[in-house]
């Protein structure tokens, strides 16, 4: 016995270092496989400009100014998680930003004709839909290109919101109910904005919906030859597109407290493609991630409210934010390239 355990000894060394080894593998494997996901990048980005943020002006992480950071961003997280849906099949949206600008007023005319806030909240949502579903009609069964469709939208229902409300804002009444579950807080917003992208990307990779949407971008040719209906996800992307543009309306409409004519627009629009092509998402669609798109509002609300609070110029944001997506797009195809070679190799 006294022999069998010495001869057991020498081993027990070598079989702890194996042991290690197996454990610094697996976490360079986990380290190895969170980095390459499209979304690490964009989270790392965030981290450094928060620390940096917070290192230079001292008071970028109080409640106050956390609440404001998600004033700046919800909205346009919400309406880039269906943007990135339009994208991915390889179509775009234009009109997003007009949909978030006359939601409101289509709830606060449902509601102050007597109908109840939530129900009014609703069919706003659904007259949303309905401009989605003409996006998708139109670039669709027309075969006009998704660019032109919704451009001559976004002129459209920037009248029709104009002629409505005669061009003057509005306040939204609603009762104690949904004041506190669209607008209670600083943090509703972003708290929503969350839940969505985290149920959008759960559709998108686990479910038919996401594949087909996936598919269809990535070889439409393909697509149809296996009997996906590319005309239904595509019109169906637009119509979700189109209703989560109207929630973000909503939504701000409560948190701001006021519903005015000319907010969206173009404006919210492109910082919404930003945050889609910051996150992960190519433009020519078949590649995306909603909760990338998440994260890329989450930089952009915090390069904005960062600059604001050190006192630095409106241009000089927008000429960083330029070359932000400038080199992101940059490295993705690239990235994009390499992994093409690497399969054919």
């Amino acid at each position: 016995m006294a022999t069998q355990s010495k001869a057991q000894s020498p081993d027990r060394p070598a079989e702890r270092s194996q042991d290690a080894q197996r454990r610094q593998g697996s976490w360079r494997r986990i380290l190895a496989a969170t980095l390459g996901r499209r979304e690490a990048s964009i989270v790392v980005a965030g981290i450094l400009l928060v620390i940096y943020f917070q290192s230079t002006t001292g008071y970028f992480l109080t409640q106050d100014n956390i609440g404001t950071l998600g004033q700046y961003a919800a909205a346009t997280a919400i309406l880039a998680a269906g943007e990135v849906l339009v994208l991915i099949s390889g179509e775009l949206d234009l009109s997003v930003g007009m949909v978030y600008a006359m939601a409101p007023f289509l709830m606060f005319f449902a509601h102050s004709a007597g109908i109840p806030i939530v129900l009014a909240i609703i069919l706003a949502l659904l007259g949303c839909g309905v401009v989605g579903l003409l996006n998708g009609l139109i670039t669709e069964l027309l075969q006009i290109h998704s660019f032109v469709t919704t451009m001559g939208m976004l002129f459209l229902l920037n009248g029709f919101t104009l002629t409505i409300s005669g061009g003057y804002p509005v306040q939204p009444e609603a009762g104690e109910f949904a004041t506190m579950i669209f607008g209670g807080s600083a943090f509703a917003g972003i708290a929503w904005a969350f839940g969505i992208a985290v149920v959008f990307q759960l559709i998108l990779t686990r479910t038919r919906w996401g594949l087909h949407t996936i598919a269809v971008g990535g070889n439409l040719n393909g697509a149809t030859e296996a009997g996906i209906k590319v005309t239904f996800v595509k019109i169906r992307n637009f119509t979700v597109c189109s209703m989560l543009a109207g929630f973000g309306g909503i939504l701000d409409s409560f948190q701001i407290g006021s519903i005015t004519p000319l907010a969206g627009g173009t404006q919210i629009m492109f910082m919404c493609i930003a945050s889609a092509v910051i996150g992960g998402t190519l433009l020519a669609g078949g590649v995306g991630t909603i909760i990338g798109a998440f994260f890329g509002a989450l930089v952009i609300g915090i390069l904005k409210d960062g600059f604001t609070l050190a006192g630095v110029s409106a241009y000089t944001f927008d000429m960083i934010l330029g070359a932000a997506i400038l080199i992101t797009m940059i490295v993705n195809v690239h990235i994009g390239r390499l992994k093409l070679f690497g399969k054919k190799s």
